[in-house]
């Protein structure tokens, strides 16, 4: 029988979240409507979690003796990877000696890096996946372009939001294709994926919830990604009946073997009935961020529910809607977000600020939702909003 004591007793439930950006701070927010103590981690002070949650700690989670420390400090009933650069070894150490690891550690393990999961869904349970290689250094680099041909993607096995991440057109791009992914990785160790470029229609996030009810999924998010960071989603993704049902099933054989409880992000190529896989997140997606406004229950409440053993029967899609996401540019500590009374005009427009600290580069920093009668009328609102709003930059 599932429980929930007082918060912050002996009886209580404490969840620890490892990563605390926005989509950290979603699933705070949900947890604590169960009253769950909710313990923020980050690399940096302030991050949007940690505004919200009952403690906070800061440090490199790559280091797996602070890591550990943190953990054995916190006792946590639940400790929730949001993030991929996390000390994953330790997390397998942390699950084998009794901690709950959400969906599981070896889930943690096999996404953090695009070989483990690549390698799972091509290799062992063959799924279709792009053709692709790994290299190491600059001359197995090479040798994979030349296998895969060009065009080709290059990304780090290690990295988050197109970090690191570019399109080799021709020859003369190879190395400064290199150079950019060594650039742009998490504790890679230089390690790279060459992808073969497919010709597809359009790109969906599935996402796909495991819980004591069993495997649910949401409507399909189409999404358009920059610089493989996305910008722009919508829900549903028009697609048809044969391969939606295919999308489930890839989306189902992926989930399973990785285990546990929670939404998956599951990231699938369509090119007419045909379905490719491309990657999965075991935690809530940023394209996901439009169901704050078109579900029931958002990603982030359907995250919460699930991972803390509670059912999760069905899920109510309210209608057509988009996001837009607000991305800054500067190197700054002072952001305003300014003319909101007109961002906001419109019925059926919200906006979320996230509370990111400061910007060095480019950051995203807010998204705009939107809701209509139509995906098309729903994207064109959530536009206009977007180019009413003004964002200063101010100097430090």
């Amino acid at each position: 029988m599932a429980k929930i004591g007082s918060v912050m007793t002996p009886v209580g439930r404490k969840a620890l979240l490892l990563g605390s950006g926005e989509l950290g701070k979603e699933v705070a927010l949900e947890l604590q409507r169960y009253g769950v103590e909710v313990v923020a981690c980050d690399k940096y002070a302030n991050a949007p979690a940690m505004q919200v949650a009952h403690r906070c700690h800061v440090f490199n989670m790559l280091d797996g003796k602070a890591l550990r420390e943190v953990i054995e400090q916190e006792k946590p009933d639940h400790i929730i990877p949001e993030v991929e650069a996390i000390a994953t070894p330790v997390l397998r150490e942390l699950e084998a000696e009794g901690y709950n690891v959400t969906p599981t550690a070896q889930a943690a393990w096999l996404t953090m890096n695009r070989e483990g999961i690549r390698r799972l869904a091509a290799e062992e349970l063959g799924i279709t996946t792009s053709p692709y290689r790994f290299a190491s250094d600059y001359e197995e680099f090479k040798a994979a372009v030349e296998e895969i041909g060009i065009p080709c993607v290059v990304k780090p096995i290690m990295s988050s939001s197109g970090h690191g991440q570019s399109v080799i057109k021709k020859a003369e791009d190879i190395e400064t294709s290199w150079k950019t992914a060594q650039e742009g990785g998490r504790a890679g160790a230089g390690r790279v994926i060459v992808e073969g470029f497919i010709k597809f229609d359009y790109e969906i996030t599935l996402l796909t919830v495991r819980s004591c009810s069993g495997t649910t999924f949401c409507a399909p998010v189409g999404h358009i990604q920059i610089d493989g960071d996305y910008r722009y989603s919508w829900q549903p993704q028009a697609m048809t009946d044969k391969a939606l049902e295919q999308a489930q099933e890839i989306a189902r054989k992926v989930t399973d073997a990785l285990g546990g409880y929670g939404i998956f992000g599951v990231e699938l190529f369509v090119k007419g009935d045909e379905v490719i896989f491309s990657e999965v997140s075991p935690r809530p997606h940023d394209t996901g961020m439009v169901t704050m406004i078109s579900q029931d229950m958002s990603e982030f409440a359907l995250h919460a529910r699930a991972l803390l053993g509670l059912p999760v029967p069905a899920i109510r899609f309210l209608g057509a809607s988009a996001s837009r996401a607000v991305v800054v540019e500067g190197d700054t500590d002072k952001i305003e977000m300014d003319n909101l009374e007109e961002v906001l005009a419109e019925p059926g427009v919200q906006i979320r600020i996230f509370g990111k600290p400061e910007i060095k580069g480019h950051r995203r920093m807010g998204v705009i939702l939107a809701t209509d009668e139509t995906v098309e009328a729903a994207r064109d609102k959530a536009e206009r909003a977007y180019n009413r709003l003004r964002v200063n930059v101010l100097p430090r």
